[in-house]
């Protein structure tokens, strides 16, 4: 089996912000808006005239994302109404340079760069404004190769391109191979990933892809028996119901829940990539800068282990949400669903209920929870570890916890 070694630092990313951004969020009634609103599409074509966002739109995001612990983030360069936030360079006028006389996705870029991040860009493959989309198909994907080559050469070294939409057309020849060729000869590093949508979660495609998805879903082994090469996972979210700006969607998901999401990526070498819907300026809901700050919290307590560290076989007895995972003589068991202790009796009273066995041969040293340093009481007899993974002190619920295990071979 082939193994690229850019598609095994993907996978050390562990944590990226998806961005859904464009004519749709001046609106604020999602991504999909020219599609299933009620604004007639003339009407809505006419919108981009007023789409300026802020000028330090991209270093706030950037600044948010870093300080939720993303290593990348992923914008959407072109969304399926066909709005580009690049200059297309005479293609068509619906791009930025015609709404605002601004190069949105090189601001973007300037500002991964400024903050440490890596750069993906998102690209629609179907289109609902472009005429030759439903009537001329091969002269539209000529559009769309002349589009992507366009993102590979004038931004410098990119991390990738994630494509959604093939999924509108399964039976028409999207001419993969020509458009996967493009992106090899100007970027040949750059993770390929085509989104298989909500009901092919982690369905190998193309050879030339790098990386499966697995949309609004928890990530899961990846079979790669018929593979030549190696493939890593991705796992795309969003914090309501969609994933372009919409003001009347109050549906959040709990911060608990992410964690937990985040946990599991992290669990099958899966990438957690979590969306942000900037409104029409750039600007965002002060709700979804909350919640990136909160999941930040999490990350700074247990970063260590996001990145590096690698899936084991270890099962945790009767408890199945907690997993292991391994970096060289390193270990890290991530713990769910530990109580808050208020009365250090009931804890003592009470302590078979926190712990965690299973079978383990290394020689351990030291057991320490990441978040404080304390260390954790453990045995080891007959092959089987015992670690006491005793509550969080009272003021104290980090949803999900993870503790180093360091084995004498260090």
């Amino acid at each position: 089996m082939i193994i690229k070694p850019y598609i095994k630092e993907f996978e050390k990313l562990g944590f990226g912000m998806f961005v859904h951004f464009g004519v749709y969020s001046l609106i604020g009634q999602g991504e999909w808006a020219r599609k299933l609103g009620t604004m007639p599409h003339e009407q809505y074509d006419q919108l981009y005239h007023k789409f300026n966002p802020d000028p330090d739109w991209a270093d706030h995001l950037a600044e948010v994302a870093k300080n939720a612990g993303c290593r990348y983030i992923t914008l959407t360069t072109r969304h399926h109404d066909g709005f580009s936030l690049y200059d297309t360079k005479g293609l068509n006028d619906y791009d930025a340079m015609h709404a605002c006389g601004r190069d949105l996705v090189q601001e973007f870029v300037n500002a991964c760069h400024a903050y440490g991040l890596m750069p993906v860009f998102y690209h629609t493959l179907l289109d609902w404004k472009h005429p030759d989309y439903s009537t001329n198909f091969s002269r539209y994907l000529e559009y769309l190769r002349a589009s992507v080559k366009l993102l590979c050469t004038n931004y410098g070294k990119i991390g990738g391109i994630w494509f959604d939409g093939m999924w509108d057309k399964r039976d028409a020849d999207w001419e993969e191979d020509k458009l996967y060729h493009l992106i090899r000869t100007y970027q040949p590093e750059a993770m390929i990933i085509n989104n298989t949508g909500l009901s092919h979660r982690g369905e190998l495609g193309n050879i030339e892809l790098d990386s499966v998805t697995f949309e609004r879903g928890k990530p899961q082994p990846i079979n790669m028996a018929d593979s030549p090469k190696y493939i890593a996972s991705e796992m795309n979210e969003v914090l309501c119901d969609h994933w372009g700006y919409a003001k009347d969607d109050l549906d959040y998901k709990p911060t608990g829940r992410i964690i937990e999401e985040l946990a599991a990526c992290r669990r099958y070498r899966s990438n957690f990539l979590l969306n942000i819907g900037p409104r029409g300026d750039g600007t965002l809901k002060p709700i979804d800068e909350a919640m990136f700050g909160i999941v930040g919290q999490w990350t700074a307590y247990f970063d260590e282990a996001l990145h590096e560290p690698y899936p084991t076989k270890i099962t945790i007895k009767d408890k199945p949400n907690d997993f292991i995972l391994q970096n060289g003589s390193d270990y890290y068991l991530f713990c769910h669903h530990l109580p808050m202790l208020v009365d250090p009796n009931v804890g003592e009273l009470q302590s078979a209920l926190y712990e965690d066995k299973f079978p383990f041969k290394p020689a351990i040293r030291t057991v320490r929870w990441l978040d404080c340093n304390d260390p954790l009481p453990f045995t080891q007899k007959d092959g089987i570890t015992t670690i006491k993974t005793n509550p969080f002190h009272y003021g104290h619920n980090l949803v999900v916890r993870v503790a180093k295990i360091t084995t004498s071979s260090n």
